[in-house]
């Protein structure tokens, strides 16, 4: 098959990696890629979000498949663009992606199928916003309602910061047009954890647990991030909280979704936060999340093309999912300025050394997320750089290697948490 990868992030470079081990995968076609990507497929000088240019190349090149990873295509609609054109697409039509293009209109899903969630309301307007603010006494997450890059949320601690951030998110536009709506919630307390599923709009098929690390600072200080790094599988997420996720937010989602006519398949990312009563949903993404994927395709086994196409025709319930038993973490190295920074504020054009003895140490790939080449010599090209993955027989190895690596790894400005993985390295099995 030849297969068109959209994207360039160090979630497409792990999807990457991990399509070029399938035998069903003759030519990798990758747009636009990074530097890190080459040696796995032919990169292609074209934008994620350039739908006529990726339509051009998948008929040009006669691509059987086309995998949009990152969510702002899948948004604008490229996913019902490949389809019209008779070319199959892993991901979910436009309708689909509004499940994390629009949290008003997920809050309304989730309102809609009775799924456990934060109690909330969405605005358009930034007078109410502030006067619903004003009437509450209680912590309340602010969230821009279209899609600002896994940082559009702004967690406060009493409302008087949720005033700053309603004004910040509507008023400044931190988020841009992205928070010409905003969402605002009651604030839950407890663990975020990420469980992600195959979907072929019928049958959802749950992947292995994985907690992110959002916040830039060690012990979880900072403004949220895309995300610091994150492991699998997620020791908090035990059989008896899966089975409740699946029965109250998996189950009445999908059945919602087809009432209301959205033919969902690709990935459904399901954000929860683990409360004292009972896990709720933080989020819903529309593909895989960046850190997870990471550990997630080192840990597994199965062919991910043959998953995918299972996806696109509808027949997942004839797959089964095969995974390493072993634990897997992601580290990511961040550059000088992300997290506290906007993105064109962000220090860019730092020299990267290391990566060749940093790829020596087994059972370590360090994926690429912001580079580039620049007169011959590999660059920072963005916030998030690198990510650092690592598997091992034990998540404390696992941990051991990685930091080995980021050891070895260096640009000017470099930033990266040292508490990836640790409390749940150290806490005991059950």
């Amino acid at each position: 098959m030849n297969i068109l990868l959209i994207g360039s992030g160090g979630r497409e470079h792990a999807l990457a990696w991990k399509i070029k081990q399938s035998p069903l995968c003759q030519r990798l076609l990758i747009a636009p890629g990074n530097p890190g990507m080459a040696p796995l497929g032919e990169l292609l000088p074209i934008s994620a979000t350039d739908i006529p240019a990726i339509l051009k190349a998948a008929r040009e090149f006669l691509v059987d498949l086309v995998v949009v990873g990152p969510e702002d295509p899948l948004a604008a609609g490229l996913v019902d663009q490949l389809e019209k054109a008779g070319i199959k697409a892993f991901g979910p039509t436009k309708a689909g992606a509004q499940l994390e293009a629009d949290k008003a209109f997920s809050k309304k899903i989730m309102r809609d199928a009775s799924i456990p969630t934060a109690e909330g309301r969405a605005f358009t307007s930034l007078r109410t916003a502030l006067a619903y603010v004003e009437s509450r006494n209680e912590p309340l997450v602010v969230k821009a309602a279209g899609l600002a890059r896994g940082k559009g949320v702004i967690v406060c601690a009493d409302p008087v910061a949720a005033l700053d951030a309603v004004r910040d998110i509507m008023e400044k536009k931190l988020f841009g047009e992205a928070g010409n709506t905003v969402v605002i919630e009651e604030r839950l307390e407890g663990s975020e954890v990420s469980l992600l599923a195959f979907v072929d709009g019928h049958n959802a098929y749950l992947m292995e647990g994985a907690q992110d690390h959002k916040r830039i600072g060690d012990r979880d200080t900072g403004p949220n991030t895309g995300g610091m790094g994150a492991y699998s599988p997620a020791p908090l997420l035990t059989d008896a909280i899966i089975e409740k996720v699946q029965r109250e937010t998996i189950v009445p989602l999908m059945d919602t979704l087809q009432r209301n006519d959205i033919d969902f398949r690709g990935i459904l990312y399901t954000g929860l936060m683990l409360t004292a009563g009972g896990p709720k949903i933080l989020e819903f993404n529309a593909r895989f999340g960046d850190p997870e994927c990471q550990p997630l395709m080192l840990r597994l086994q199965s062919d991910l093309v043959e998953i995918m196409l299972a996806c696109v025709d509808r027949k997942l319930d004839q797959i089964t999912l095969q995974w390493d038993e072993r634990p897997s973490i992601c580290v990511v190295l961040a550059s000088e300025g992300y997290g506290w920074k906007p993105d064109n504020q962000v220090k860019k054009g730092a020299a990267i050394t290391g990566l060749d003895a940093a790829a020596r140490i087994p059972d370590v790939q360090v994926f690429h997320a912001g580079t580039k080449l620049e007169n011959g010599k590999l660059i920072t090209a963005g916030g998030r750089v690198l990510g650092v993955t690592a598997i091992a027989d034990t998540l404390e190895s696992a941990r051991a290697k990685a930091y080995e690596a980021v050891d070895l790894i260096h640009f000017d400005g470099m930033q990266y948490r040292k508490d990836i993985a640790q409390h749940a390295a150290k806490r005991k099995p059950a």
